[in-house]
C-alpha cells in the first residue's frame, strides 16, 4: 500500500499537482497582491473586487419585517423575515417559484412582471426588501444594480443595462401593488456572509463569506479608505468586498491544471476555481488519471477503460472516495483491473481533495489577513459557509479547518470559526434590507 501510495504522489509530484507543491506563504501574498491591485482598480489586477456599498456593522432591528427575495439559477424564492428579541430569523410566508427565464424566453417587460407577480402574497407586509440576486450586477451607491448580464441558461432579452430594483418597482407599481419599495440588491456570496450577523448571539470581530459549491467566491469587510478606486467613499466607514475570488488568476497551478484548462469551454477564465469547485472537480481528476493510466501507473485494462470514459462529475469522484467499491463509475473501471488500481485511483483522488482544500484555505487567509480582524480568540473572524462541494465532499471541510489553524491560528494569532446558517441567503438578504 505504501508503494502505490508513493508512486501516486510521485506522479502528482512530476506535473506539480500534488498538495505538497502549494505553498501557503507565496501564494497568501499573491492573493493579497492581486486584492491590492483590484481595490485600486488597475487592469493587471485578475480578482474584481465589487464594492458592495453594503455594511455588516449595523444593528439588525428586531420585530421589523422585510421582503426577502431569493433568485438562484433555477427557482425563485419569495418570504418575509423578522428578527424577534433574541436576534432569532422568523421566515414566513415563504413560496419557492420558477426562475422567469427558465423555461423560455422572455423580452424585458415580460421578465420583470413575471418577477412582480411572485411578490403579490407579500407587497403589503413592508416597505423595505432584500433582494438576493445572484447573477453578475454592477451595484450603484443607492444599492440598487445595474444587469450586465445573464447567465445559467436563463433566457431573457434587453435587460442588461437596466437597473434591477427600479424595474421591479415599475411592475409593481404598474400591477397596482402597494408601495415603491426600497430595495437593497445583493449577490448569494454577500448574502452569505451577512448570514452571520448576530449568529446564535455570538460576538465576532469581523466577517467573511465563503461559497464552494458548483463555483467559488468569497467576500469579506474591508475598509473604505482601502477602497482607492471610489474617492467619493466615506474613508471612515466599511463595506463588504465581492471579490470574485475564482477568478484569481496568479499564483500556483500545476502542469496539468493548464492543459485542462484548455479543455473546458472558457480557457482562460476562472482558473482558480478550475482547480477547486464542483464543476470543475471531477473532470480534472479525470483528467489526472487518464494522464496516470498513459504513464502507466494503471492495469492495461484499467486504463484502457479509462481513456474511453468522456465525464465524471465531482458528485461521481466523491462517491468513489466514499465507497471505492461500490457502483460508482470509478470502482467499475477498477474492478476491471486489480486491487492496486483502486487504491491508485483513490490515492489520487484524495490527493486532489487535498489540494482543494489547501487552496480553499489559501483563499481564506487571504481575506482574513486582508480584512485586518481576528486578533482577539474570543472575537473571531466568522466564515460563514455555504455550498454542497464544501460539506458533502469526503474530508474536505475538516482539511480547510486544518489548514486555517495552521496558517492562520498557529502562525499568524487570527482565529476564525467556520459556521453554517439554515436559509443564509433569505437571512443575509433580510439582514441587508434591514440594515442599509
Amino acid at each position: 500500500m505504501k508503494k502505490t501510495q508513493r508512486k501516486a504522489i510521485d506522479f502528482l509530484k512530476q506535473y506539480r499537482m500534488d498538495p505538497l507543491d502549494v505553498d501557503f506563504t507565496e501564494n497568501i501574498a499573491m492573493f493579497l497582491e492581486q486584492m491590492e491591485l483590484g481595490l485600486a482598480g488597475r487592469k493587471s489586477s485578475t480578482l474584481d473586487m465589487i464594492p458592495t456599498y453594503l455594511t455588516a456593522e449595523n444593528d439588525v432591528p428586531s420585530h421589523k419585517r422585510v421582503i426577502v427575495a431569493d433568485a438562484g439559477g433555477t427557482n425563485f424564492r419569495v418570504a418575509t423575515v423578522y428578527f424577534d428579541e433574541n436576534n432569532t430569523p422568523v421566515i414566513e410566508n415563504l413560496k419557492k417559484f420558477t426562475m422567469p427565464g427558465v423555461e423560455r424566453k422572455l423580452n424585458k417587460t415580460e421578465f420583470f412582471n413575471a418577477m412582480a407577480e411572485y411578490f403579490r402574497h407579500v407587497a403589503d407586509a413592508s416597505e423595505k426588501m432584500g433582494f438576493c440576486f445572484s447573477y453578475p450586477v454592477e451595484i450603484q451607491p443607492s444599492k440598487d444594480g445595474r444587469m450586465i448580464r445573464f447567465s445559467k441558461e436563463i433566457k431573457v432579452t434587453g435587460v442588461e443595462g437596466q437597473l434591477v430594483g427600479d424595474h421591479l418597482n415599475q411592475a409593481l407599481a404598474a400591477m397596482g401593488l402597494p408601495g415603491r419599495k426600497r430595495i437593497v440588491l445583493l449577490n448569494d456570496t454577500v448574502a452569505t456572509l451577512l448570514a452571520g450577523v448576530g449568529y446564535q448571539n455570538r460576538v465576532f470581530d469581523g466577517f467573511i463569506g465563503f461559497i464552494l459549491g458548483t463555483g467559488t467566491n468569497c467576500a469579506y469587510m474591508e475598509q473604505n479608505a482601502n477602497i482607492t478606486k471610489n474617492k467619493a467613499l466615506d474613508p471612515t466607514g466599511t463595506q463588504i468586498i465581492n471579490t470574485e475570488s475564482g477568478g484569481m488568476g496568479k499564483g500556483y497551478r500545476g502542469k496539468l491544471d493548464v492543459r485542462f484548462d484548455k479543455t473546458t469551454v472558457n480557457p482562460g477564465v476562472n482558473v482558480f476555481e478550475k482547480m477547486i469547485s464542483g464543476a470543475y472537480l471531477g473532470p480534472l481528476c479525470l483528467f489526472v488519471l487518464q494522464q496516470a493510466g498513459a504513464d502507466g501507473l494503471f492495469s492495461k485494462p484499467a486504463a484502457a477503460i479509462l481513456k474511453t470514459l468522456s465525464d465524471l462529475d465531482t458528485r461521481e469522484m466523491n462517491r468513489f472516495l466514499l465507497y471505492p467499491y461500490g457502483d460508482n463509475p470509478l470502482a467499475e473501471v477498477c474492478k476491471r483491473g486489480s486491487d492496486a488500481d483502486t487504491l491508485t485511483a483513490w490515492f489520487l483522488a484524495d490527493r486532489l481533495t487535498e489540494r482543494a482544500a489547501k487552496l480553499s484555505a489559501v483563499n481564506l487567509a487571504a481575506m482574513a489577513l486582508k480584512s485586518g480582524r481576528g486578533a482577539d480568540p474570543t472575537r473571531p473572524i466568522c466564515i460563514v459557509a455555504e455550498g454542497t462541494t464544501f460539506y458533502k465532499m469526503k474530508s474536505l471541510k475538516s482539511r480547510i479547518e486544518y489548514y486555517l489553524k495552521h496558517v492562520l491560528e498557529n502562525k499568524k494569532s487570527i482565529y476564525t470559526d467556520i459556521i453554517h446558517v439554515d436559509n443564509a441567503t433569505l437571512i443575509g438578504a433580510a439582514i441587508a434590507g434591514l440594515t442599509n
